[in-house]
């Protein structure tokens, strides 16, 4: 279903505003969309003014900062461990700005919205010993 993005109908004293016009189609806002561990997949769309947003649907790699090294290094996700933005999240292994993702490197914080950059950024937390 559409979501309406324009002005409230409310002031901020909780009275009414009269709107001087109807609803129009560049104020309407899209659904969310999850991005999940899964095969590399990504949605381009067109927004206002021809410009296209790239949503991450699946993912299955990301781009690993180590910030004693400085070198980034593409590496496999292997799971969600946690996600301050919503706890059920960890259970779909949604991935969102925030989220602490386990790698083949370590733990690491992702930094990027895939939803709307259309790639995973991390910084690493903690390697793994091995």
């Amino acid at each position: 279903m559409a979501q309406w993005q324009g002005r409230s109908k409310k002031k901020v004293s909780g009275g009414r505003i009269r709107l001087h016009r109807k609803k129009r189609p560049f104020e309407i806002g899209r659904e969310k969309l999850f991005t999940t561990v899964d095969k590399t997949k990504a949605m381009k769309i067109r927004t206002r003014g021809d410009n296209v947003k790239m949503k991450l649907v699946g993912a299955e790699v990301a781009n690993i900062i180590d910030p004693k090294t400085k070198k980034s290094k593409k590496t496999k996700i292997l799971t969600v461990i946690e996600n301050n933005a919503n706890p059920f999240y960890v259970r779909r292994n949604i991935i969102n700005k925030g989220a602490i993702i386990e790698t083949e490197v370590g733990t690491a914080r992702v930094t990027s919205r895939p939803g709307q950059h259309g790639v995973i950024n991390a910084i690493l937390i903690s390697k793994n010993i091995a």
